[in-house]
């Protein structure tokens, strides 16, 4: 009866070539996948068709990439440990079993057995509450894994916004640097037709090519930096680079972002009490508190109640022994001072986080505060050279100047606008970086904003 009720051991070897053609054959058109995305997004209704923004590859993500799979393994192991601690010690059986003649043969009672059988069962009795200690020491460290699994969903989705953000960046800045090619190449174009009527300088003429070249080489560059770009969003899914293709992704999100009111105050104090790896550490915190009161508790020692029966050529013979450790030789001060100074280390580094994440706070509401008064001074300059290029265009429409000035013109907007785009960047970024201080979501709806419910697995 004990052995079948016990565990039965089942091999799942890994096989390098098999895991490796899974990780390849990663898709976004994967049917599960997709239903995954659209039951979270719409719980209650009827699943819509899957748009590829940045809410919907965030989900993604929780579902393929791999940190999300080794922290819910830490979770299962922390639970687990949770249950084993909570175990009771089983009995040990002594049994003795002495087979003979007695030395005085005419001491063995006839018809008695020559033997001695003596089975002797000891129970371990945990003193000072230290089983409930330890079970409390295990729970509070499953706690801070369930906080760990949060704050990987937070990292994954950090790294997913940053990504798309530079898809985002990389082709707008290209779209804008082939508008500056495409007058660059008009203008050259003008002026060549100029010098063969002598209208026009060699010299002005090889300054443009030279311009134009350099806008070239800027346009492979960026052409790089999006490739680039997308293999970054892929691998932040978790999905290879070919998952992408055919796939349209919205990336309005970066376009048009919510106006954020700074009240860092607000902000710093939620931060610093809601934020999954504060809870995290405060859970360590309570785990070390266990771990002491447990280091305390044995101290002192356990008993061990041993009943017994024996039949000692035919004598039966019935006991009940009692056994405990004697604290003679240390009372578990080792353990206690260890237990001592890793509360006093989990305290410190509860702290110390609590320090970081302030800074990180104020940094990120520093940068996006200055990044958008930059903005804002690069929508007046953009601004500014908008209406001095559609002045250009009214003269040059009037008859005032010539194409090659309007197309210069045209050329200077567009060193502008690229200048403007770059700030437009460095704001959004910093809103990213104030969305990950926060753990709150700035750019979408709010799809992480607690850690996983304990039932969860």
């Amino acid at each position: 009866m004990l052995v079948s009720g016990c565990v039965t051991y089942q091999p799942e070897p890994i096989s390098a070539a098999a895991n490796a053609q899974s990780l390849d054959s990663r898709s976004l058109a994967n049917p599960r996948l997709r239903q995954f995305v659209a039951l979270a997004i719409h719980p209650n209704g009827d699943p819509q068709p899957v748009k590829w923004d940045l809410t919907t590859l965030t989900l993604a993500a929780l579902y393929y990439h791999p940190d999300l799979a080794i922290a819910h393994a830490k979770l299962a192991a922390a639970r687990a440990a949770a249950v084993t601690a909570a175990e009771y010690p089983n009995p040990v059986l002594n049994f003795t079993n002495i087979i003979g003649q007695g030395l005085v043969p005419e001491a063995i009672p006839i018809g008695a057995a020559p033997l001695t059988i003596g089975p002797v069962v000891d129970f371990m009795l945990e003193t000072f509450g230290k089983r409930e200690a330890r079970t409390a020491q295990a729970q509070h460290l499953a706690d801070a894994a369930r906080h760990d699994l949060a704050t990987a969903a937070w990292q994954v989705r950090g790294r997913v916004r940053a990504a798309l953000l530079a898809v985002w960046a990389a082709e707008r800045r290209l779209a804008l640097t082939k508008q500056r090619l495409s007058a660059e190449e008009q203008l050259v174009d003008l002026l060549e037709h100029r010098l063969t009527n002598g209208a026009a300088s060699a010299l002005d003429l090889q300054r443009e090519r030279i311009n134009r070249e350099e806008i070239e080489l800027s346009v492979q560059d960026l052409e790089q930096v999006a490739a680039e770009a997308r293999v970054q969003l892929a691998t932040a899914i978790g999905v290879p680079v070919e998952a992408l293709d055919g796939a349209d992704l919205e990336t309005s999100a970066f376009d048009h972002p919510p106006q954020i009111a700074l009240d860092s105050a607000n902000w710093r104090r939620e931060a610093l009490t809601e934020r999954s790896d504060i809870q995290a550490s405060l859970a360590d915190y309570e785990a070390a508190q266990s771990a002491l009161r447990l280091a305390v508790a044995n101290q002192y020692p356990n008993l061990i109640l041993s009943p017994g029966y024996t039949y000692e050529y035919g004598i039966n013979q019935y006991e009940l022994n009692l056994s405990t450790t004697l604290p003679i030789f240390n009372q578990n001060q080792g353990p206690i001072a260890e237990a001592f100074a890793k509360r006093q280390q989990a305290a410190a580094t509860f702290t110390a986080l609590q320090a970081q994440v302030i800074g990180a706070i104020d940094a990120a509401a520093t940068a996006y505060r200055k990044s958008t008064q930059t903005l804002a001074v690069a929508d007046a300059l953009l601004a500014e050279e908008q209406r001095r290029s559609a002045q250009m265009e009214n003269s040059f429409r009037a008859g005032q100047i010539d194409r090659p000035a309007l197309l210069a013109a045209q050329a200077e907007a567009a060193v502008t606008a690229l200048a403007r785009f770059d700030a437009l960047v460095r704001q959004r970024q910093a809103l990213g970086s104030l969305e990950d201080a926060l753990q709150r979501s700035l750019y979408g709806p709010d799809i992480l904003s607690a850690a996983p419910p304990e039932s969860a697995t």
